[in-house]
């Protein structure tokens, strides 16, 4: 076992090159080079996996999932929206559950750096290349699960160049720096702001509606439909950077057939780790449904605003399609798993997280009521600008290609926030 948290905190330079652009593989043309490809994808050396923003909510949560999954994990995370001590707790459910497994535990390592910072991320790297049987280097590295994004919608539409800068300028110089070291299996956290407008279309939300390239598909009364690259009606500024990096990810998969590379649009993250050690506890205000019931219950906020109650849903508050964070966290490691296992359709692929059914804010506020047995109060406020009122999954590909389909309730998310509460509660 080895843990190591590296307090390496610096600000992100902005303007650092990060070398050379990737450029489209060559034909290999030497034998060697392609049995030494084959031996290290199938060496039985553990894997390294890098986490940016591993701290973070979902963050954290996959993290953990990936060390129980026997994965090292590197974690670069800047601390701006989650607390260091997060890693002593994710090192100890890591090694409680390897504990009562008998298995080893895998390297844990934190870098407390911007993943934008070129000039703390190239060192980084550089521990991790190794001379492959014919001299040409490696990097232990097997993929990368990039979380470090914005992810506010309110807050977009008033900093839209920090949105652009952070989420979509950084992935660019950051995957040109990983192109550099030959790290080329990399799974996006997208998001369901990508179909915009079509949330509220009543079309059920099938990955190729927001498409990066023209698709064939069955829509839901079976008719064979093109679909042209594009996508409709983004509402706000975070969910277009997000289809952006996925447009550019996608085009950088086109040039470059040895990239394999994963978008995952989430729907609605909720829960937490059933220990009550991990939650949704974010440094800066909460703008998502349950961390704000969560400080209405502790008494932070007097109340919950609902915003909006004339939606077009069966009790007018907005309806999503929230899904527990350990088993989101778990579509991570299939979707690793599935890509490095050259078993992805194509070597860029978008899949639906999400249950594929939906429950309204009402619903949430009433489950939580009795799971807690206290009553949380609530007003009626204006619809917020960028929001839509109905935004359900179709999670058929994901369960068909992933193997991977959600486990757990709405019922056990607010059920595992309670014992979160109680714990903090307890430790205070």
């Amino acid at each position: 076992m080895e843990i190591e948290r590296r307090s390496d905190v610096t600000t992100p330079s902005g303007s650092e090159s990060p070398g050379s652009v990737d450029t489209p593989a060559t034909e290999r043309g030497n034998l060697f080079d392609e049995l030494d490809e084959l031996l290290r994808r199938h060496s039985v050396e553990t894997p390294y996996i890098l986490v940016t923003g591993g701290l973070g909510f979902i963050g954290s949560h996959t993290t953990l999932e990936l060390l129980k999954a026997h994965y090292n994990v590197i974690v670069v995370d800047n601390l701006s929206n989650a607390f260091e001590d997060v890693f002593d707790r994710v090192a100890r459910l890591a090694r409680e559950f390897h504990e009562q497994n008998g298995t080893p535990m895998p390297s844990m390592h934190l870098h407390a750096h911007d993943y934008r910072d070129t000039a703390a991320l190239r060192p980084l790297l550089d521990s991790y290349q190794t001379e492959s049987r014919w001299g040409t280097p490696k990097s232990k590295i097997a993929g990368v699960i990039h979380f470090a994004a914005y992810k506010a919608v309110e807050e977009s539409i008033r900093h839209p160049l920090k949105y652009y800068a952070n989420n979509v300028g950084g992935l660019i110089d950051f995957a040109a720096t990983l192109g550099d070291y030959g790290i080329k299996t990399f799974i996006f956290s997208s998001s369901a702001t990508v179909y915009g407008t079509l949330a509220t279309s009543g079309l059920p939300l099938k990955e190729e509606l927001c498409a990066h390239k023209e698709e064939v598909y069955i829509d839901h009364d079976g008719v064979s439909q093109t679909i042209q690259p594009g996508c409709t009606g983004i509402t706000n500024p975070y969910g277009r950077t997000k289809w952006i990096c996925e447009t550019i990810l996608a085009d950088l998969a086109a040039s470059d057939p040895e990239w394999t590379i994963v978008a995952l649009r989430y729907f609605n993250p909720v829960g937490c780790d059933p220990s009550g050690l991990l939650g949704e506890d974010p440094r800066q205000a909460p703008t998502n449904l349950l961390p704000v019931v969560i400080k209405v219950m502790t008494g932070q906020y007097s109340e919950l605003s609902m915003f909006g109650s004339d939606w077009e849903t069966k009790d007018g508050t907005a309806v999503r399609d929230f899904i527990h964070v350990t088993d989101l966290a778990r579509g991570h490691i299939a979707a690793l798993s599935t890509a490095n296992a050259g078993k992805l359709a194509e070597n860029f692929r978008t899949f639906n997280l999400g249950t594929g059914y939906g429950n309204s804010v009402m619903d949430v506020v009433n489950t939580m009521e009795a799971v807690s047995s206290q009553k949380i109060p609530k007003r009626v406020a204006d619809r917020r600008k960028g929001d839509v009122g109905y935004c359900v999954a179709v999670a058929d590909r994901s369960q068909q290609e992933l193997q991977w389909k959600t486990e757990k309730t709405l019922k056990d998310a607010c059920t595992d926030i309670c014992n979160f509460l109680e714990v903090r509660k307890m430790a205070m």
